[in-house]
């Protein structure tokens, strides 16, 4: 399919079906996520994947919040999966500390959206996690204290294959050309474009 098409039916699935996801299909997330692009090709990442039921049972019960509706949907997920960030390379290191942005976790965020792509690509549904009881997960994981994970992904067939109607900003209203609110096109070419990719 078309990237287009590819990025407008990945959602953030909250409903899965209890049905388990082949190793294949993990493997070829993964693989799109090792392709990404990332600062200095420093590749800051690690991915645990958890998709046996019962690890991901406990796991899930690390993502809650007692007396909350927070990520209970977890609990349906058949495979949770942790970004561990990894130590950048030097130069990525002292590009971040010279910039003083954080580099590392742009990199994750593209390597985790190549994951969630690639799954929609397989047929399969994700949701991205940043709000969890982190030293939890770490023990469970066996990951070291001194590292972190800044994200968790929930992957497994949506009980629902199509998206739900996308709430978006119009495209003219995200953009400029030349400079900052400047708009350089008419707005007709915009909704040319959106009209486009429905086809």
């Amino acid at each position: 399919m078309s990237f287009h098409k590819l990025a407008n039916k990945r959602f953030s699935v909250r409903k899965y079906k209890n049905t388990p996801v082949e190793r294949e299909k993990i493997l070829s997330c993964l693989e799109a996520a090792r392709l990404t692009p990332s600062a200095c090709n420093s590749q800051p990442w690690h991915f645990v994947v958890v998709d046996n039921p019962e690890e991901a049972a406990i796991l899930a019960d690390k993502t809650t919040l007692p007396l909350s509706k927070l990520n209970q949907f977890t609990r349906e997920s058949p495979v949770i999966v942790a970004i561990v960030a990894e130590k950048p390379n030097l130069s990525a290191q002292i590009g971040g500390m010279i910039k003083k942005k954080p580099y590392y976790l742009m990199d994750i965020g593209m390597a985790a959206e190549h994951f969630c792509l690639q799954a929609v690509e397989e047929g399969l549904g994700t949701c991205m996690l940043g709000w969890f009881n982190e030293k939890a997960v770490k023990e469970f994981l066996s990951v070291p204290a001194k590292k972190s994970i800044p994200l968790l992904i929930t992957l497994g067939y949506p009980e629902k294959e199509l998206p739900p109607n996308k709430i978006r900003a119009k495209l003219e209203d995200i953009y400029s050309f030349g400079k900052y609110g400047h708009l350089d096109t008419p707005h007709s070419s915009a909704l040319d474009v959106r009209e486009s990719l429905k086809e």
